[in-house]
């Protein structure tokens, strides 16, 4: 059973018990973007900065991050048995643990033996129930993004959140107090864990001193290409809101602040659940997999130690691209790349990558500059940008053919418009880099056919030998993984 929902009226009382200072600023709904903080009075910084005593003052106490949570398990020792059962798996793992008890301590009434409640336990009942994320969609909504960069970024995350559920029920139902308060009646479920991810998720904030954390209050500055507010830490680590320099604000006027103003729509999607219309920004991140038909690409992703990943982005009316495993990719056998499978000493093995017989296993991001020199540098090029160019028109395509389904099913508007505006953003993107990668391919081709000693070479590649010697690389390489 969700915890009772409190009223933004209450809010105020909330945080006079707490000590938060509301100086010249009071949280009221914003149309269309939920809460927000708005200004008591007319304010200006033209010709000097405000006191500190306008400012939305939070004190040190109440900021969320992981120290605060090893604080509450000093305080609490079944958290802390919880805690080490659970969590210490990654700082916001922690947060979204301590979380989640205060909200089955909130939907819960009567003692249980576990759980000491704690200021949040009543703050996160100020909070929406639904977040706008795409995590939150219902799975026809998250449908319509089929064909967008956040397709497999949204499915990854989904299935990560069930694995996290998972592991923190079967870890703490052998926990009597914890099986109690969690999970005899059902205080809480994955729902629970996905609303709490995609809180943490657009609400957290890059402290000066603290780092990423969660503070009261302030989390509910609404975003804005040109911010009129600013946050920041005292001498007294209290984090305070404050108006920018050079700023005037009319009484009962909104405050803002930046969530960033070089994140792609994708990005702002994903972590806000809304699309900035007025960013200039326009970039997207499209995941990687080999050449469906390269013997050694099992062994670049092993030696590669990361998921590859193509960014693509508009600079100055220009399409550029980036993408350290494309470098790799596009490097064989026969240029003289080479996987080795290593033992030392004590027996253990280690893949080792070697290029033109030079260890550079620790430089596997770095094959741009590695191959540049090369007396066939501009062979590798037109490899890449061929490849870079496949794999923008495959995610064009694969756009437009989902961009004429009819059947959208039960969505709701605003999650609707926001898909077709990503699509809109990111087609506009896609056609560009096509187009810019279609005439350097050409340029390339021109320059490299007039070249007699890369037409030589090309004509005397021993594409068998490569392939059979590629496939015993690989082989080793499924041994070893």
């Amino acid at each position: 059973m969700p915890p009772p929902e409190l009223l933004i009226a209450d809010l105020p009382i909330w945080a006079r018990l707490n000590d938060i200072r509301f100086g010249d600023f009071e949280v009221k709904n914003s149309a269309g973007k939920g809460h927000g903080v708005v200004c008591r009075k007319a304010l200006t910084t033209i010709e000097q900065p405000l006191d500190e005593s306008s400012a939305l003052t939070v004190p040190h106490g109440l900021v969320l991050n992981v120290r605060a949570v090893e604080e509450y398990a000093k305080e609490d020792r079944n958290f802390k048995q919880l805690l080490d059962a659970v969590g210490h798996r990654s700082p916001r793992a922690d947060i979204l643990l301590f979380l989640l008890v205060q909200t089955a301590l909130a939907s819960r009434t009567g003692h249980y033996s576990a759980g000491l409640s704690n200021p949040w336990m009543e703050y996160i009942q100020f909070l929406p129930r639904s977040v706008s994320v795409p995590s939150m969609w219902t799975e026809d909504e998250r449908l319509l993004l089929r064909g967008t960069s956040l397709e497999t970024a949204v499915n990854a995350k989904m299935l990560a959140l069930v694995r996290e559920f998972d592991h923190v029920q079967s870890s703490s139902e052998d926990i009597p107090c914890w099986y109690e308060l969690l999970w005899q009646a059902g205080a809480v479920s994955l729902r629970d864990w996905i609303r709490l991810d995609g809180l943490h998720r657009s609400r957290c904030l890059e402290l000066p001193k603290s780092g990423e954390s969660m503070v009261p209050c302030i989390d509910m500055v609404n975003h804005a290409q040109n911010p009129t507010a600013y946050y920041d830490e005292n001498s007294k680590n209290e984090v305070t809101l404050l108006l920018r320099p050079g700023i005037t604000v009319s009484e009962g006027q909104e405050v803002t602040i930046s969530y960033g103003k070089a994140k792609s729509a994708a990005e702002m999607l994903f972590s806000y659940g809304f699309i900035d219309k007025d960013s200039t920004a326009e970039t997207l991140v499209l995941p990687l997999e080999p050449l469906e038909d390269d013997p050694l690409g099992r062994a670049k992703l092993v030696a590669f130690g990361e998921a590859p990943k193509l960014h693509v982005g508009r600079v100055g009316g220009s399409v550029v691209w980036q993408s350290p495993f494309v470098h790799l990719m596009c490097i064989n056998e026969e240029d003289g790349l080479d996987f080795r499978v290593l033992q030392d000493t004590q027996g253990v093995r280690q893949l080792r990558v070697f290029w033109q017989d030079g260890d550079v296993t620790d430089r596997t991001t770095e094959f741009e500059s590695l191959v540049q020199n090369h007396a066939l540098g501009a062979v590798f090029r037109l490899r890449a940008v061929t490849v870079v160019q496949e794999r923008l028109q495959s995610q064009l395509e694969l756009a437009r053919s989902y961009e004429s389904e009819k059947d959208l099913g039960d969505v709701r508007p605003e999650c609707l418009e926001a898909a077709r505006t990503l699509h809109q953003i990111e087609a506009g993107i896609l056609e560009g880099g096509i187009e810019t990668l279609e005439k350097e391919g050409l340029m390339q081709k021109t320059l490299l056919l007039s070249d007699e000693n890369v037409v030589a070479y090309l004509g005397s590649m021993e594409t068998a030998e490569s392939d059979l010697v590629g496939e015993e690389a690989s082989s080793e390489v499924d041994d070893f993984s």
